[in-house]
């Protein structure tokens, strides 16, 4: 039976589809070490430069020597610490909802939120374009699920108003990433909204990409659309711009009692540990503080987008810090992550199945901690390699 995992880990390998881990020698940063050497990181979630900011790790240290190193148990259990409970408070503020829940992972909380809120009788509109978490959590729930082309807002209609005429009361969820984690578009949230409306359906938005790096003092994409309070549950992460661990629901009241009572993946998982909370409640003081931060990756991220598109590569629709820089097939783009590698930049290929067959890209991310000269030299080495393998031409 073990030569059914050897046979497979060979295909992958002959597809140019086989992954192992690189691992980073140190902290998280514009630059990390990779073997001893200094590269720099084009490929991190981290983008406020908060997984190493000195008043996170500050409060992560006091917390573990006030309140320990563990939890001691699940939420209902006796594992809901005083911690937990003003950090929720803290999300509700910032999201202007009335209620948060906090999760262990995106992944948990996707997976948590979607198999509760619906259920074997149910349907669920999904973008095909969604997170693998989000399209876990629509098979977990046993609902019916209909796939619709990424951002289609008239098929996504069609598909909606038929399923509402056949039978009214059938529950309906449309669930969206607010920032698509590999194009770096977003999604069209007002017309949404009034799908939502008009065909009396839950809206659910993915804020894990969204949340520090786009709206207004970085509370994502609800708010750059100016459509808060009108999406009845929205999910997202601590790990990416806050720079921790952990992610959260927000919502209503009521929501967020319903999936304490119902979210297996919080009910059956110990909760958090007070480091993790502290540093969490410490990125939104940051962010809060600080909204020059939101402005920088912004701003790096304009400059990015240009210079690349200058050079002759396709980045989509992004207007986010997400760049997909488009090289097609997967040998082509490991071949060019690698020799990006070489060159001191550290920026990772997407293939299939992550991306479509013949999509395969770059996955390029700006932090606010990097400088301009930083991103002045990858796109010198973008121009190298890109020269190297032919995919820039003249």
């Amino acid at each position: 039976m073990l030569q059914i995992f050897k046979h497979h880990l060979e295909g992958l390998k002959e597809k140019g589809l086989y992954r192992s881990l690189r691992v980073i020698q140190g902290e998280q940063g514009p630059w990390v070490e990779i073997e001893g050497k200094q590269v720099l990181n084009l490929s991190s979630n981290n983008y406020l430069g908060m997984a190493s900011h000195p008043r996170l790790k500050e409060v992560s240290a006091y917390a573990i020597h006030r309140y320990g190193c563990g939890s001691g148990a699940s939420r209902l259990i006796c594992g809901t610490l005083e911690l937990h409970e003003t950090l929720e408070k803290r999300l509700a503020k910032f999201l202007k909802s009335e209620a948060a829940l906090v999760f262990n992972s995106g992944y948990a909380a996707n997976v948590g939120i979607i198999s509760s809120v619906i259920g074997k009788r149910d349907v669920v509109f999904s973008d095909e374009f969604n997170h693998a978490s989000i399209v876990d959590g629509c098979r977990l729930s046993r609902a019916e699920v209909v796939i619709f082309p990424h951002n289609d807002m008239n098929a996504l209609e069609e598909k909606i108003s038929s399923f509402y005429r056949q039978d009214p009361d059938r529950r309906r969820l449309m669930v969206v990433d607010g920032v698509f984690s590999v194009d770096g578009d977003l999604a069209p949230l007002p017309e949404l909204v009034r799908l939502a409306n008009t065909y009396d359906a839950l809206l659910m938005v993915d804020e894990a990409h969204g949340t520090g790096t786009v709206g207004p003092g970085g509370r994502g994409a609800l708010a750059h659309f100016g459509v808060e309070g009108k999406v009845h549950i929205i999910m997202g992460t601590l790990g990416k711009a806050l720079g921790g661990f952990g992610a959260f629901a927000a919502g209503s009241r009521e929501l967020i009692d319903y999936l304490i009572n119902t979210s297996r993946s919080l009910i059956f998982s110990t909760a958090l540990p007070p480091s993790v909370i502290s540093s969490a409640l410490a990125a939104l003081d940051v962010l809060e503080e600080t909204p020059s931060l939101v402005e920088r990756v912004q701003e790096n991220a304009g400059y990015m987008r240009e210079r690349l598109r200058r050079l002759g590569y396709d980045v989509l629709g992004s207007h986010t810090p997400i760049l997909p820089v488009m090289i097609g097939e997967a040998a082509l783009s490991m071949e060019f992550s690698e020799l990006l590698l070489k060159e001191e930049v550290l920026a990772v290929a997407l293939r299939p199945p992550t991306v479509p067959e013949g999509t395969a890209r770059i996955r390029v991310t700006v932090m606010a901690t990097h400088t301009r000269e930083d991103l002045a030299f990858s796109v010198g080495v973008f121009e190298k390699v890109g020269r190297r393998l032919g995919i820039i031409k003249g």
